[in-house]
């Protein structure tokens, strides 16, 4: 498979960290990504450890998700005949599958949503790891995926990877994207639990706006896409 130009391998690098942060604000993994920092930072007396669990946290968020996606990548490769027509398959799946995740992240589709009272008992266990549970804890919690997220990881990230031959680094990109309000949090949580609420606030009305956006754009490159690729209707 060619590799991506300079130019188009930006954009899918930027597309995978806007996946990233797409998922980190979606409802089930920022309420892991809170809950994980404020129990790891109960067991933190100083401003700067609290930072460091968050920084940690996330780090264990990249790595599990470089791996899963090497893992991932390896396999579609491994198959016979998939490495010389994947580029042609990859753009007629891509238009569903685009279709697919943006009807997720509208709520068009919908499954039943865990609870998060496993992903509460989970961290507070980690709270009395100190420092090493904080990437204990990321990996763990990248691992548990809810709908919307594991559409935008199986769904849009791994055929992105696959096709920018770039298995290990737009996971990583995306990991770092799950993590970013991690961090922000990390700092905010030593400044009071008042700041932590309203910044809360804030990032859950921004990411209602930011899934129907994105929900929409993925919904419109998923029918150009299967107009163009499955149907051939398109000049």
């Amino acid at each position: 498979m060619e590799e991506l130009g300079s130019g188009a391998t930006l954009v899918a690098a930027g597309t995978a960290f806007w996946l990233g942060v797409l998922t980190s604000i979606s409802p089930c993994p920022l309420a892991s990504n809170i809950a994980a920092i404020s129990y790891v930072g109960k067991g933190l007396a100083k401003p700067r450890r609290v930072l460091a669990a968050g920084v940690l946290y996330t780090a264990g968020r990249v790595l599990t998700y470089a791996l899963l996606g090497w893992l991932l990548a390896a396999s579609l490769a491994s198959i016979a005949g998939v490495s010389n027509n994947l580029q042609g398959v990859m753009n007629q799946l891509l238009g569903p599958i685009l279709i697919l995740a943006g009807m997720f992240m509208l709520e068009l589709l919908r499954f039943g949503r865990g609870s998060g009272t496993a992903g509460g008992r989970v961290a507070e266990m980690a709270a009395a790891w100190g420092l090493g549970g904080a990437v204990a804890l990321g990996a763990l919690f990248a691992l548990s995926f809810c709908p919307v997220s594991a559409a935008l990881f199986f769904g849009s990230l791994i055929p992105l990877a696959v096709s920018s031959a770039s298995p290990v680094i737009m996971p990583s990109l995306y990991g770092v994207g799950t993590g970013l309000p991690v961090l922000a949090f990390a700092a905010l949580f030593s400044l009071g639990a008042g700041a932590l609420s309203r910044s809360f606030e804030r990032i859950t009305r921004l990411e209602l706006w930011a899934r129907r956006v994105t929900g929409v754009v993925f919904i419109l490159v998923g029918l150009y896409y299967a107009l163009n690729y499955v149907f051939e209707v398109l000049p």
